[in-house]
């Protein structure tokens, strides 16, 4: 079996050190290839934006490994590219600017940002907007643009440096429903293009089935991996699609399976750290 890219090894998460924290991951495993694009969905609270603040490094587990290109996440420095349901912008920084934040603070582009900034790093920076369809709007501040096209530019700044990894955490989850799939679109070309594997926690089925190739569905808390079920249609995938019965009957059964593991996480009163 070849090395996966991400993986997760009987892992555990308990928030809080005195053993009576609430545990948020109980024995999870999962195992992404280089490449791949996999969802996670699941109930409120199970865990999935703990997996992410697991792969990226910001929380080491209580129990497990957590392991990136096979090596401890701790002990990695693999290019990672983030996007969140607020895109952030800061609003003194022009978008072009916004952009370029990860040019500036991630080897090996910092050492050159100085000299760089304002040729080819600009231009790389206006190459990634106008993927999505903000050419012409690099110099504008961010209160001048839409949520969905600050949303659009999140997602220029989450591959402005060429990440291997891509973690996403409900970026589009905000916007109205015909910016999100536009913004679905947009963001499978780029996936097309550059080929980042990518990490998505949404709780939208119909965005998981358009997007992954994988939907890892898991339980409520204390969250697991309950089933990891491949999507099966071909890309370039369109909005029209999503209202196939194909896919209706995928997002369905995903949905049944949400509702199932609503029951089959095990919730405690020690778990959770209630009081007894």
């Amino acid at each position: 079996m070849n090395q996966p890219f991400i993986e997760l090894s009987d892992v555990v998460v308990r928030y809080g050190g005195d053993g009576r924290g609430t545990l948020a991951l109980s024995n999870t495993n999962l195992r992404i290839d280089e490449g791949d694009f996999v969802a996670l969905v699941g109930p409120s609270g199970c865990g999935k934006s703990t997996i992410l603040k697991l792969v990226s490094g910001l929380i080491k587990p209580s129990s497990g490994g957590v392991f990136l290109a096979g090596r401890e996440v701790a002990a990695n420095r693999v290019g990672i590219g983030l996007a969140f349901q607020n895109p952030t912008m800061m609003p003194w920084l022009t978008i072009r600017e916004n952009v370029m934040i990860p040019l500036k603070i991630v080897e090996p582009y910092r050492s050159e940002y100085a000299r760089k900034k304002k040729g080819e790093f600009a231009d790389r920076a206006d190459a990634m907007l106008a993927k999505v369809g903000l050419a012409g709007f690099g110099d504008k501040r961010p209160w001048e643009l839409s949520g969905g096209m600050l949303q659009r530019a999140s997602l220029c700044r989450a591959l402005v440096h060429e990440p291997r990894l891509l973690l996403l955490d409900e970026p589009f989850g905000a916007l109205d429903s015909f910016t999100r799939e536009e913004l679905w679109e947009i963001m499978q070309d780029l996936w097309i293009e550059t080929r980042p594997t990518v990490l998505l926690v949404t709780h939208d089925l119909r965005e998981a089935a358009y997007l992954a190739n994988r939907i890892c569905v898991m339980t409520a808390r204390p969250g697991r991996i309950l089933e990891d079920r491949d999507v099966p249609f071909l890309r370039p995938r369109t909005v029209e699609m999503s209202y196939d019965p194909d896919f209706a009957a995928l997002v369905q059964a995903m949905r049944r399976r949400i509702a199932e593991a609503r029951t089959e996480g095990g919730v405690s009163l020690a778990d959770t750290g209630a009081a007894a």
